[in-house]
């Protein structure tokens, strides 16, 4: 394959995003997935997964979203998305991506993928821009009740009035990932990530992988969750788009599967046409860097491929 980077305006009008594209080496260009990458880490952490669709006749892109990777200016803004409508922001440079690769390689079927906070945020982006898409893999999503959802926006604002926007909150990062790891050996390379040691080691040893979100990126996270839970936007998403809900069955961001059948249920009712689920036994929260991951990369490159 060949890897190139490349750079573009973010919709708040002063941060270059940078981005990455993997391309086949040779051969047709069959499809193109853009993927949105999960809470504090960066899209290059794809490039394995990325290598075998490229060898499969896929383009793949991504961009590192604000606050994160190398769309940052500087390690404070680690965690940090923007001073007004950061969620806003977010999906509109995703959509900023998928509007030049439609442009570079016009008529070409294009699919998006969204892991974890990345799958809320393209949860959102269906929502406004999924027309025209040929298909979206949601994974290692879930179901947040709203409430609580709303509550932590609350306390995130609320704490913003005295500590500030860009304060990393150890009471709201506690509330987010202290259950994550009960039923693993929390500190250990036992994970709620993934079973592989290996990639947990590297993951811990990675500076864009260990910081802490700022209240502003937990809130836009809450924000995100917000919209997506709404019944308008859940209506909005094109009924004829083609979707594939995948996590592991011990990934608590799912709540252990629950809160991926929930959404899977949620968009089948609300009339989506071609939709299928599948969690993955024994597997945690990272099924792209799992110890099955062979597998997982199978399945998804033969739903792009049944929906070309």
């Amino acid at each position: 394959m060949r890897k190139s980077e490349l750079a573009f305006l973010s919709a708040d009008g002063t941060t270059r995003i940078h981005a990455v594209r993997w391309k086949p080496e040779q051969g047709e260009i069959l499809g193109i997935l853009q993927i949105s990458h999960g809470m504090i880490e960066y899209v290059e952490r794809y490039e394995h997964f990325a290598e075998y669709l490229t060898e499969n006749g896929f383009i793949v892109v991504g961009n590192d979203h604000l606050g994160h990777g190398r769309s940052v200016s500087s390690q404070e803004d680690w965690g940090y998305f923007a001073p007004r409508k950061g969620s806003d922001l977010v999906v509109e440079d995703l959509n900023r991506l998928r509007n030049h690769m439609q442009k570079k390689y016009p008529g070409i079927p294009y699919f998006m993928l969204g892991h974890s906070m990345g799958s809320f945020l393209l949860r959102k982006y269906l929502s406004k821009y999924g027309k025209g898409l040929s298909g979206a893999i949601i994974m290692g999503t879930g179901t947040q009740k709203s409430a609580a959802v709303v509550m932590g926006k609350v306390i995130c604002a609320s704490l913003a009035l005295m500590k500030g926007w860009r304060y990393r909150s150890p009471l709201v990062d506690r509330q987010v990932f202290s259950g994550n790891n009960k039923r693993f050996q929390a500190g250990s390379t036992d994970s709620w990530l993934t079973k592989d040691a290996e990639i947990v080691r590297a993951y811990h040893s990675d500076p864009c992988c260990t910081f802490k979100f700022t209240l502003n990126g937990f809130y836009n996270l809450f924000d995100t969750i917000h919209f997506i839970n709404q019944k308008e936007h859940i209506r909005a998403i094109p009924r004829e788009l083609p979707l594939f809900l995948v996590s592991g069955e011990d990934d608590p961001v799912g709540n252990y599967g629950e809160g991926v059948k929930r959404a899977y249920e949620t968009y089948k009712n609300a009339g989506i046409k071609d939709i299928s689920c599948k969690l993955y036994e024994g597997d945690r929260h990272e099924i792209l860097n799992e110890t099955d991951r062979e597998l997982v990369y199978k399945d998804i490159c033969k739903w792009l491929q049944k929906r070309l």
